[in-house]
């Protein structure tokens, strides 16, 4: 048994070995990456294309009226979906993580991609509200099954001295596709929304392909031991009993309360910015500034930069892709930094950064403001997210890898279902433009409630326009200075404080418990 499940009653955290780790350079670390894990970096790219094809842009397609091919749904409404898909993504891997160390890493990929294909079809087929539920929750259950297998294979597939710079390219790649995906959603949905499903179905069916280039490590050890304890006669654990015995370890309750601080912050950017960028961010003047008062008729510059067919603006997926081109450009550099910092470091600095973005966003609504404030969470992102998954993997014995790295997915969960329904439903209620306009409708306008009743949802600002006889421009201007939109990001960015002095604590404790450790295990959690 590794020292790792002999610590499992012990207040202190446990490490896997007591030899120390040599830490290679940059380029070295590069170089000693393997086969395997290239393979799944790519299986997780093409993943990521046909997820955020969807998840970026999910938001305006629940709240585009119906007469545009969207939902016609609010913010509350989305919520609700999102609470669902959050608590089926999450938590999945928690409870079946292990199935993967069990039956094996491709199975469980293979089973994933057809779960998936399934998921996009169903919101293709049925563009209605309980028809996109559904297929976010077979969408969040392909994804739940998914993650294990790759981040097991990737973990058992590097070393302690290159395990930095693995997760950074990992994340990297995870944003070379979270940059492609919503721009190819962008250009679709301009010609019907439904395009961007069937665009994402065909491209998880790639990783079929790549599961044929698949060999995964340990295998023949995996089979030697199920073999071997078949043979003996021991009833096999329950799963999710092994899962609740290994999670009851104080390092992990501890770090799974805090840092799901981290996780609600973070995953409002995703769920509620998009919304926002549309609402009240004049993406025209980020235009001008690059390419003058006219636009650009560029093709090329129009698909890179996620722009409206006009050239005049930047759709909100193009803005949010800021953050996926940003970390899909420098990851890599940022990964030697965090090795540098140190992993709790990089956590705490990592969450302080995502948190001031929010407070810029919620400050400011000038356009190059929400650059700035996009490229802080970003660098922020790039410290505190790929460590975490690191802290996890690298406390994980060698047998239970998968299982672990599900556990990462707990302050994950925590984090993303009290944000997916607080964070709309706040939204909706202070920010949404909807909201504000259907208000003044009724209080400066005097429109019946009848009246009210008979627009359609997506539409209120839009008839607000009409019978005020301003701009839409004028108009946006005027509910923003009318009301105090920048109060949710305040709310979210002040959580994910709460959780960087967690961390703080937190790095503390575990400062405190290497103090008993000889000089080759402390070199382990650095």
């Amino acid at each position: 048994m590794s020292q790792q499940s002999s610590n499992s009653a012990s207040n202190n955290p446990p490490y896997s070995s007591t030899h120390t780790i040599k830490k290679l350079g940059f380029f070295a670390s590069i170089a000693s990456l393997s086969y395997v894990f290239w393979i799944v970096g790519g299986m997780e790219l093409i993943e990521r294309v046909a997820f955020y094809g969807v998840k970026t842009v999910a938001g305006l397609y629940a709240t585009d009226p119906v007469s545009k091919g969207g939902l016609g749904v609010t913010m509350t409404d989305f919520g609700t979906i999102l609470m669902a898909w959050a608590l089926v993504q999450a938590f999945v891997p928690v409870f079946i993580g292990g199935l993967s160390d069990r039956i094996g890493y491709k199975e469980t990929i293979a089973l994933s991609t057809v779960t998936k294909i399934a998921a996009y079809l169903l919101m293709a087929f049925f563009p209605t509200y309980w028809g996109f539920m559904v297929g976010a929750i077979v969408l969040a259950l392909g994804t739940g099954i998914f993650k294990p297998g790759i981040q097991g294979t990737l973990v058992k597939s590097t070393t302690p001295q290159n395990s930095t710079m693995a997760w950074g390219m990992f994340y990297q790649m995870v944003n070379i596709g979270g940059w492609v995906g919503p721009l190819i959603a962008a250009q679709l949905r301009i010609l019907d929304w439904q395009n961007v499903f069937y665009a994402c179905a065909a491209i998880i069916s790639l990783n079929f392909f790549m599961l044929l280039l698949y060999k995964e490590p340990g295998k023949a050890e995996r089979v030697k031991n199920q073999e071997k304890l078949a043979k003996s006669g021991a009833p096999t654990k329950s799963l999710w009993r092994e899962s609740i015995h290994e999670f009851k370890q104080a390092h992990l309750i501890y770090y799974t309360i805090i840092f799901s601080g981290f996780w609600f912050m973070f995953m409002a950017l995703f769920d509620v910015l998009p919304v926002h960028i549309r609402d009240w961010i004049d993406t025209t003047a980020i235009v001008a500034s690059l390419f003058g008062e006219n636009g650009t008729d560029s093709v090329a510059w129009r698909s890179a930069l996620g722009m409206n067919a006009d050239g005049l603006s930047i759709l909100p997926e193009g803005i949010m892709n800021l953050n996926f081109g940003m970390i899909m450009l420098t990851c890599f550099l940022f990964a030697a930094l965090a090795q540098r910092l140190g992993t709790m470091n990089s956590l705490v600095i990592g969450t302080f950064l995502c948190s001031a973005a929010l407070f810029i966003i919620g400050g400011v609504n000038a356009a190059w403001f929400l650059v700035l404030a996009i490229f802080t969470f970003s660098v922020g992102e790039m410290l505190a997210s790929p460590t975490s998954y690191k802290l996890i993997g690298n406390i994980a014995p060698d047998d239970k890898k998968a299982m672990y790295l599900g556990f990462k997915d707990l302050p994950l969960g925590i984090g993303w279902v009290a944000e997916s329904y607080i964070g709309p439903m706040l939204y909706d209620k202070y920010a949404a433009k909807e909201t504000l306009a259907k208000a003044m409708l009724s209080d400066t306008y005097q429109q019946s409630t009848a009246a009210l009743s008979a627009i359609p949802q997506g539409e209120y600002f839009t008839h607000l326009v009409s019978i005020s006889g301003q701009s839409s421009q004028e108009m946006t201007a005027l509910l923003y200075q009318q009301n105090n939109i920048g109060v949710v990001w305040f709310v979210m960015g002040a959580i994910g404080i709460a959780s960087a002095f967690g961390l703080v604590i937190y790095s503390r404790w575990i400062i405190s418990a290497r103090s008993s450790l000889s000089s080759e295990q402390k070199s382990l959690v650095d």
